[in-house]
């Protein structure tokens, strides 16, 4: 008898140390099913625009093609008034919140203010565009400074131009040096991941050589610039 008592607790033992392991497997796969959910389902990779030669990137890095072209796009967007300021000024930056850090939007919104308090916005038709030989494939290591992973310095060498109904009333040359900060705060709204800061230093008036001058088809020159370089 004691041969078949030992065979059963053999055998009993065993069955706890079966379900002692199914009871682990089980535990492991509930731990790998919640990492699995967690994990994120969208992941923002920042791709070279060229892609005649291969990249090869971490994904979490931004390159500073990358940070250059979100930064003068929203800058343009913002600066876009098509119709009338007074109104698409203030549209602009509510419609562009997401992509300015909230001093940048108090500094905007003050900016606004004064424009508007000025007489600088009604009836005005703004529009802003790089001048030609001065963006980023021309001199990139003067474009993008990297005061870290996550914060650059962007300066824009850009031409504004605003009318009152048909007539030009301002025509500057202006470099802006604009902070850019990196924050996933919110991917539904900002899916880049990126928003600009405002200025790291006032904007300033600045020429271009006779060649560049007459390839940007700049017309009057600069004895014509007028206005304020806001």
């Amino acid at each position: 008898m004691s041969r078949f008592k030992n065979e059963i607790t053999h055998l009993q033992a065993h069955i706890r140390t079966l379900r002692l392991g199914l009871a682990g497997l089980l535990v492991l796969a509930l731990l790998l099913g919640v990492g699995w959910w967690q994990s994120p389902r969208d992941l923002t990779i920042h791709v070279p625009p060229d892609l005649r030669s291969g990249s090869v990137r971490k994904w979490w890095e931004v390159p500073p093609e990358s940070v250059y072209a979100f930064t003068f796009y929203i800058f343009q967007q913002l600066n876009r008034w098509p119709t009338n300021g007074e109104h698409d000024y203030a549209r602009n930056l509510h419609a562009l919140s997401a992509y300015l850090t909230p001093a940048c939007r108090v500094s905007l919104r003050q900016d606004y203010e004064y424009r508007r308090s000025t007489g600088e916005l009604r009836e005005r038709v703004r529009g802003l565009y790089e001048i030609p030989g001065r963006g980023y494939g021309d001199d990139p290591a003067s474009r993008v400074q990297a005061l870290s992973d996550r914060d650059w310095i962007v300066t824009l060498d850009v031409s504004a131009d605003e009318y009152h109904g048909s007539e030009q009333v301002k025509r500057a040359l202006v470099r802006y040096r604009i902070k850019v900060a990196r924050q996933d705060h919110d991917p539904e709204r900002n899916p880049f991941g990126l928003v600009l800061d405002c200025y790291s230093q006032a904007p300033e008036r600045i020429t271009v050589p006779v060649d560049e001058s007459a390839a940007a088809d700049l017309g009057g020159g600069l004895g014509a610039l007028q206005g304020a370089a806001r």
